[in-house]
């Protein structure tokens, strides 16, 4: 059964059983009440008559007066007195031929009563006059308000009821809609996503309701599937192009050294020109290890508090053993009050490669001149700027930076091996971050790190 159908029988359902549970009591207590209010009816009428007729009194007219005008009569009606000889002592035998003998009783000892018998309802009541003689007044009637006032309320709740399952199906069919159109949609968008086109996300709107969050959070899901995908198989395909050159020159020096006796210094030469390729090679081992690993294998990574001021510190620390009185300028001045504030959730050990990467880059492609690093912090983000007056990158090749061993047309004259852009976007993505570059050639780079707070 499809959801948005499964959602409109529940709803239909609920609604259905709700309205008539409500019409029920309705129906119920209107009954009860009815059956209530015409025994009073009654009663009123009981009194009158044993006004009119039991006593000698100048309000005989008033109370003849207000019996033919005021009461109107009752379907059936009649109006019974019955003596009581010696006091209560009358035989029930004689009486009860007419009447119940539990009704007779109640009237004797509570001073009145009720029954219905057929749908034609009693009510009586034990009255003394002036002479003190005593009677026992009792008028009947059928219950002609009951049959048809409940006739009346069944088929006005019938009416109601139709009529609400018909607007209870209409509204579950929108409910349903609201509900499930966006879901819908987001199945239609996941299902055009796959291993060609993982840079494709859903929507998301700035309600931050349920389905905006479910969308961010499969967007989120979508990041570490990319990064994880793309480092899987820019290891594969990078492994076997750029290891196969220093593999390839350490076998041809090998052979070549021992295709014939050699003196002492040629065995020296080739020793040295294997040693330079091995180290070559055992640099891009070691750096597509280091991007394999960041494919959001959380289970693998340790997440920590850390403070980012102290840990650029300590990035500035690790440059200066590398490179002797680097030129670095940092600018704190946009710290908040709050020390929590530069508190991010993350590996301490990953996002120091990161932040090295981008420092050494600038400082390397600055030729000695000055770098500037500047922390800073908004309402939900830690951002760090890394700006520098080096050569920077053509315009036509930045949207390549990301690519691993992707070097610049300009870094010709400069050591690198194009890994670490890659492995810093990585880091930070999975810091759920954000990794942005602008340069222009021959006037600087500026890269900018955003971090959500903890």
């Amino acid at each position: 059964m499809k959801l948005n159908n499964k959602v409109v029988y529940i709803l239909i359902s609920v609604f259905i059983s709700y309205t008539l549970l409500f019409s029920g009591f309705i129906y119920y207590s209107i009954s009860k009440y009815d059956y209530t209010d015409f025994f009073k009816r009654l009663e009123i009428r009981a009194v009158i008559n044993a006004k009119i007729y039991l006593e000698n009194t100048s309000d005989f007219d008033n109370f003849n007066d207000v019996n033919l005008n005021f009461l109107e009569d009752l379907p059936s009606q009649s109006v019974h007195f019955i003596p009581m000889q010696n006091g209560k002592s009358f035989s029930l035998d004689s009486v009860s031929k007419k009447f119940p003998k539990e009704f007779i009783s109640d009237i004797i000892e509570k001073g009145n009563g009720q029954v219905n018998v057929d749908n034609t309802l009693m009510a009586g009541i034990e009255y003394t006059n002036k002479r003190n003689e005593s009677y026992l007044v009792i008028v009947t009637a059928e219950n002609y308000f009951h049959g048809h006032h409940i006739a009346y309320l069944g088929n006005l709740l019938t009416t109601a009821i139709l009529y609400s399952v018909f607007l209870i199906f209409l509204i579950s069919l929108l409910v349903s809609r609201t509900l499930i159109h966006p879901v819908n949609n987001i199945i239609q968008e996941v299902e055009k996503i796959g291993t060609k086109n993982l840079h494709l996300r859903l929507k998301t709107t700035k309600t931050n309701d349920t389905i905006d969050q479910l969308s961010k959070t499969f967007n989120r899901m979508l990041n570490r599937l990319e990064t994880s995908f793309e480092s899987q198989k820019n290891f594969i395909s990078n492994a076997s192009h750029e290891l196969n050159t220093p593999l390839a020159s350490i076998i041809g020096e090998a052979e070549l050294a021992l295709s014939r006796p050699r003196d002492i210094e040629e065995y020296k030469s080739a020793l040295h020109r294997i040693l330079i390729e091995a180290e070559k090679l055992e640099k891009k081992t070691s750096a597509l290890l280091q991007l394999a690993q960041t494919g959001f294998n959380g289970k693998s990574q340790k997440f920590t508090e850390i403070r980012i001021d102290q840990l650029i510190l300590d990035v500035q620390a690790t440059v200066s053993k590398v490179i002797a009185n680097p030129k670095i300028n940092l600018d704190f001045s946009l710290l908040p009050d709050n020390p929590e504030k530069l508190i991010v959730h993350g590996n301490e050990q990953l996002l120091h490669l990161a932040i090295y990467n981008i420092l050494i880059n600038a400082l390397k492609y600055s030729d000695g001149k000055l770098v500037h690093i500047a922390l800073g912090v908004s309402l939900s983000n830690i951002f760090i700027i890394v700006k520098d007056a080096g050569i920077g990158i053509p315009e036509k090749e930045i949207k390549y930076i990301y690519d691993p061993y992707f070097r610049a047309s300009n870094t010709t004259n400069y050591k690198g091996y194009g890994i670490g852009l890659p492995l810093t976007r990585n880091i930070v993505i999975m810091h759920h971050g954000e990794l942005i570059v602008s340069s222009e050639q021959d006037k600087g780079t500026v890269v900018q790190i955003n971090l959500p707070i903890n």
